[in-house]
């Protein structure tokens, strides 16, 4: 009983503490409101606070599709050099940040306009949060003011992100753009990084004589009430603009992550070296600064240990690794005696933990504190769980491990053969003959061999991208993008936009299957519009195979499954892309047609080929729920 009282009362003290809080900041802001001065003539707007901040920060590019709430947003930025992207849906523009902020270690940033400009980015925002990607999207809105009141465009936004969004925030006075951006680049930053949101009602960006007249301020007000309503709008209007040009802080705040403790990493350590089959599974967590790939490359390739490599850490081996391993997971987690899961989360892509032998020793590193231990309550149980940085484990664990320290090769090379065993058999199934048109396999087969060794793959489709996972092999750290978690189809046109803007001198791959190119296909005219080459291969089978490879089967019905074999090479070359067709026809030129693609890229002109494919068994019994 005394513990419950007491219990209550805690909690009643920190309730009142939080009011407190809250009004003491409330009337700061009131205080600063009166005390603060409003400079009446300057022509300087809100939009200049925004992209100082973002300069401060490194940002390179902003992806957005225009819109009045935030159009001086876009101007500033301009001004200072910070690129300008817009693309022709707002999803796009938010699928490229995340791209961005995936490739280039810092925030990518995608600002668009209210309402149903907002709404459209929900999908990308929420793959960016499953992604761990650190996504800084700003909004615009009506002014506070008319919030709530019926204006063009206005809705509860703040409700739609805060379930997506580590950080959600209004501005509502100017001189709080600064604050509050650099707390939400630092929140998208730090611990598990993810998607972050800031609002701006349109008062906030405009010059003040604009805003002033809006609002509808006046000198004639004759009547007591048209008086006091003139009055109150004018306050409010000076308490936006109070302060607003003061001097800012806008250097970012110290990016916070968490890191194992050496007793965490020698506990590792004794597992480790008394490991007679050892394995590392990575995910996309372990690429996260501030641990550099090559450093975390070498210290894999040091320790000589068994990895699968999962999402961003894709391609962290090179793309002959002997210790890279692709085929027959399931086998090897059953066989190892220790694992560890270095950014990998028990969820569907490991059987939510039952793939894992309960007689192993497990070691889960990861810096969610959720995922990290996700459905051990049911299937597996960590032997160490360790909540921090994968990437930096890694390399302590290397480090700590000693130079003497070196896995059994016989290992490593009993799961190379698997794999060999496994890609001789996909090899030989790629010389088969399909029913209709070209071999979806043989067409993976010489895209892998003609892409350049600097090449990047962007992955957005079911079957066509699936087949692909196991034939095409990423070049190195960070070249290899899909969705992630989330499984979204419609990433394509916008991570392809991000990671070629970043990377400027290297082939940008986008491998689409039919049904995912629909979300994509008019951003070509964005790549013309705004010179950005990347070369599109399109597995045209006719239809949404994965899911038609169950639902026939099960249900006896290819029903809203179908689609039809289009030219997609014209629609892209009437956006003034270059099209190319491959079909039957083309079954002994396969290899030069992509490198026409590949001529056409060099050339700096956005390029699709248009691959009609047959079906094949390859990937009968794969699952895609």
């Amino acid at each position: 009983m005394d513990v419950t009282i007491l219990s209550v009362a805690v909690a009643v003290v920190v309730v009142l503490l939080t009011a407190a809080f809250r009004y003491v900041e409330t009337l700061q802001r009131k205080l600063n409101d009166f005390l603060l001065k409003v400079d009446e003539k300057s022509d300087r707007n809100g939009g200049e606070l925004v992209a100082n901040v973002l300069a401060a920060h490194g940002v390179k590019f902003v992806y957005t599709l225009c819109g009045g709430h935030i159009s001086p947003i876009l101007v500033a930025c301009d001004k200072l050099g910070i690129r300008v992207v817009d693309t022709r849906i707002e999803a796009t523009a938010a699928f490229a940040a995340d791209a961005t902020a995936r490739v280039s270690g810092t925030v990518g940033v995608c600002c668009v306009t209210a309402g149903p400009g907002l709404t459209n980015t929900v999908t990308a925002v929420k793959n960016a949060q499953m992604a761990e990607s650190p996504l800084l999207l700003l909004g615009g809105a009506g002014a506070s003011l008319t919030q709530g009141r019926g204006a063009l465009q206005d809705i509860d936004q703040m409700v739609l992100f805060k379930p997506l969004c580590k950080f959600c925030a209004r501005v509502t006075r100017v001189r709080e753009i600064p604050t509050i951006l650099r707390r939400a680049i630092h929140a998208a930053q730090s611990g598990t990084p993810g998607p972050v949101f800031v609002e701006f009602p349109i008062d906030t960006l405009y010059p003040y004589s604009l805003v002033r007249q809006e609002a509808g301020v006046t000198d004639e007000a004759k009547t007591l009430g048209k008086k006091f309503v003139n009055k109150y709008i004018l306050h409010h209007v000076n308490s936006v603009f109070a302060g607003a040009w003061d001097e800012h802080v806008v250097q970012p705040l110290p990016v916070e992550r968490p890191f194992a403790t050496a007793e965490q990493v020698n506990s590792c350590v004794s597992m480790v070296r008394k490991a007679k089959k050892p394995v590392i599974v990575l995910g996309s967590q372990a690429t996260l600064p501030p641990t550099q790939a090559g450093a975390l490359t070498n210290a894999l390739t040091n320790m000589g240990i068994p990895c699968f490599l999962g999402g961003m850490s894709r391609g962290l081996l090179g793309r002959n690794s002997p210790i890279h391993i692709m085929q027959k997971r399931r086998d090897a987690l059953k066989d190892a005696d220790v694992v560890i899961l270095a950014g990998t989360v028990c969820d569907f892509r490991l059987s939510y933990g039952r793939v894992l032998n309960r007689k192993s020793k497990i070691v889960a590193v990861n810096r969610s504190k959720e995922q990290l231990l996700k459905n051990s309550d049911l299937f597996w149980k960590p032997t160490l769980a360790v909540n921090a940085d994968p990437g930096s484990f890694l390399v302590s664990l290397y480090e700590l491990l000693g130079m003497d320290y070196k896995c059994d090769p016989t290992w490593p090379a009993q799961l190379k053969a698997r794999d060999h065993e496994k890609e001789a058999a996909n090899k030989k199934k790629a010389t088969e003959k399909t029913e209709h048109h070209l071999n979806p396999l043989k067409v993976l087969y010489e895209l892998e061999d003609i892409m350049s060794d600097d090449a990047i793959m962007v992955a957005d489709g079911g079957d066509f991208v699936g087949s692909a996972a196991y034939i095409v092999r990423p070049r190195g750290p960070l070249r290899w993008l899909d969705p992630g978690a989330f499984g979204t189809l419609g990433v394509g046109a916008g991570f392809a936009l991000g990671v070629k803007l970043c990377n400027p001198d290297a082939e940008v791959w986008v491998i689409f299957g039919d049904g995912a190119l629909g979300y994509s296909m008019i951003e070509f005219d964005t790549f013309v519009r705004h010179k950005v080459p990347i070369a599109a291969v399109v597995g045209n089978d006719g239809g949404w195979t994965q899911i038609m490879r169950e639902q026939v089967p099960m249900f006896g019905t290819a029903i809203g499954c179908q689609l039809t074999h289009n030219a997609y090479e014209k629609m892209a070359e009437s956006l003034g892309a270059t099209g190319l067709l491959m079909d039957r026809s083309c079954d002994d030129k396969v290899r030069d047609v992509l490198k026409d693609a590949k001529k056409s890229l060099n050339s700096g002109q956005p390029t699709l080929i248009n691959v009609l494919v047959g079906r094949t068994n390859f990937r009968d019994g794969s699952i895609s729920v």
